[in-house]
């Protein structure tokens, strides 16, 4: 969601390197793209991991974040694209959700001024903190196959192996991402993706094995029929 849907990821970036500044370090792209998509402290742990020499825990890095980052969220935008695709899916019957790595209480904060497009999702919303889930954070599969069972498709457990009807019925899935771990755990999951970063994680180099399905710009360039979905109205 962050990245891909809202105009989030400059919050996230300007706040840390607030919280970094009094320290003279700056977090560069390197760093970033392994946080992107990850549960909170994860990527805090990542984070810090970079400046050993700070004198930030976890857990007192994420209390001057969140302070900061809650008077913005309620400003954050849509990006380009995204509220034509997620009305036109809505209104061709597609079932939609969001699998995001905020906490149910941050993905609150930036949608909220956002109902339009979001409540389109008839609340089919995996948060990283749903508890309930027992999910391990990105770049395994988990959030993405959670959710697909929350729009009710038959494809299996978690955590064991799938039967070949749902290693077919997980294929089915199309996954939008744009941070790196995301797009694996979606390939992870066995679906197709659409990683749509930011021209920075380009540049960044990537040793994975896992490849998207296809890379767009934006969500402006996405061709629903393309991929089996109705076309746009001309």
């Amino acid at each position: 969601m962050d990245g891909l849907m809202i105009d989030s990821e400059k919050v996230y970036t300007d706040v840390t390197n607030q919280i970094l500044g009094q320290y003279g370090k700056k977090m560069t792209w390197d760093i970033k793209a392994g946080l992107m998509g990850k549960p909170e402290v994860a990527a805090a742990e990542h984070l810090l991991s970079f400046f050993p020499d700070i004198p930030l825990t976890p857990e007192s890095y994420l209390s001057q974040r969140n302070a900061l980052q809650d008077t913005l969220w309620p400003t954050v935008p849509l990006l380009p694209g995204v509220r034509k695709l997620i009305l036109h899916l809505k209104a061709c019957n597609i079932p939609i959700a969001v699998a995001t790595g905020s906490k149910r209480r941050n993905f609150e904060l930036k949608t909220g001024h956002l109902r339009k497009v979001f409540d389109c999702f008839e609340g089919n919303v995996v948060c990283a903190d749903d508890v309930q889930y027992q999910m391990r954070g990105k770049p395994s599969p988990d959030i993405f196959l959670v959710a697909a069972r929350m729009l009710g498709r038959a494809v299996g457990p978690v955590l064991e192996t799938c039967s070949s009807d749902e290693e077919c019925e997980r294929a089915k899935g199309l996954v939008f991402e744009d941070g790196v771990p995301g797009m694996q755990a979606g390939k992870r999951a066995g679906m197709s993706v659409i990683w749509v970063p930011d021209a920075n994680l380009l540049d960044v180099d990537y040793t994975g094995k896992e490849r998207a399905d296809q890379i767009l710009k934006s969500i402006e360039d996405f061709v629903p029929e393309e991929w089996g979905l109705p076309p746009y109205d001309s």
